[in-house]
């Protein structure tokens, strides 16, 4: 493979900004440690959505170069003073949650017809939004668990989501439809919670789901990478809270220790395979490419749930995607080869299309 020229971007406008810093540094060192491979463009994108030309991946620096995407034959990447421009190979987000992984940025992509790391507009579009994921997945033979919504600015019949919710039986949590990082969700064990979990919710996002929560649930994770034939799906991990009642974002990313990985989890073979395909099932369903991780719910009797797929997982050292695939026996640096190799590949098919009638 010929030298790539690699534009790395990462932070973004997002509520997730932070962990894509965390993950893009990991990326960019790997990277960086390829020269014979790899040119490495650092972009630093502010939560203002302003990009910025890094010497190392990272927070922003006063010495960062303002820069911005443009559309030129020879040229992508530009200073906004003029004096410096690139025209990448490939780009690699590095981005989580909205504007960064809901197919916002996959479409800008799209616009500079530039191959990039990861899935195309709809699969990150429908990936992000847990309630057609789950949709799709339910079509697909993938279980789920029973859920109701509420829009922002749109009255809802509140005797009428408490009797769902005394039917399904507490606790049930309240979820942003289009976040991730556990980002807004609350554990609801009382009926006197549901409303103020509601409204903390719609602060980040205009739709929420009110989802029947598991007892002692288990919370297992599988991830997956490649296309079509050469998809392939990791062993299954565990993830336990240790700094709260369920993984949220406190405990994924502020509480040293907040959690503890089981990586393979301790699952029986048929369950563990089965997870597995289901993993592969919502992948495909979602016609998405590159990466992603599944997650899942498990009752205390076996019974597993799907509950969202990330279709741009947390990729630093620590996170569940690079573990997974390394308990799999896979090496992560040769995996995020094979997502730039595989960004080329697509890249060049749709180059091959015909725009003519």
């Amino acid at each position: 493979m010929a030298r790539l020229k690699v534009a790395v971007l990462y932070g973004g406008k997002s509520t997730e900004h932070e962990v894509a810093v965390h993950s893009a540094q990991t990326v960019c060192r790997l990277l960086a440690s390829k020269p014979e491979l790899y040119q490495i463009y650092p972009i630093f994108i502010d939560k203002q959505g302003y990009w910025f030309l890094q010497q190392n991946c990272g927070e922003y620096q006063a010495e960062d170069v303002p820069v911005s995407p443009v559309i030129k034959p020879q040229v992508n990447l530009q200073a906004l003073d003029g004096s410096w421009q690139v025209k990448a190979d490939v780009f690699f987000p590095v981005l989580h949650g909205t504007n960064c992984e809901d197919g916002t940025m996959q479409g800008l992509l799209e616009t500079l017809d530039v191959a990039y790391v990861g899935c195309g507009v709809l699969a990150s579009a429908i990936g992000m939004d847990k309630i057609i994921t789950k949709l799709m997945a339910q079509q697909a033979g993938v279980p789920v668990l029973p859920f109701q919504t509420v829009k922002q600015g749109e009255a809802y019949d509140e005797d009428a989501l408490s009797k769902w919710v005394m039917q399904q039986g507490l606790p049930v949590f309240v979820k942003p439809v289009r976040l991730g990082s556990s980002v807004g969700v609350r554990k609801v064990k009382d009926f006197a919670e549901l409303k103020p979990a509601i409204e903390f919710a719609l602060q980040f996002d205009t739709e929420v789901m009110i989802e029947k929560g598991v007892d002692r649930a288990r919370e297992i994770f599988c991830a997956l990478y490649g296309e079509g034939t050469t998809l392939k799906s990791s062993a299954c991990g565990e993830l336990r809270s240790l700094a709260g009642e369920f993984f949220d974002y406190n405990a994924k990313y502020v509480v040293t220790g907040g959690c503890e990985t089981d990586v393979p989890a301790a699952l029986p073979d048929k369950i563990a395979s089965q997870m597995r395909q289901d993993s592969e099932k919502v992948f495909r369903a979602l016609r998405a490419s590159g990466l992603a991780r599944a997650d899942f719910l498990m009752d205390h009797r076996g019974t597993y749930y799907f509950s969202e797929i990330n279709t741009l997982p947390g990729l630093s050292d620590t996170s569940l995607f690079p573990q997974l695939f390394e308990a799999s026996g896979e090496d992560y640096s040769q995996i995020l080869d094979g997502l730039i190799r595989l960004a080329v590949s697509v890249h060049e098919r749709k180059e091959k299309l015909s725009l003519n009638r």
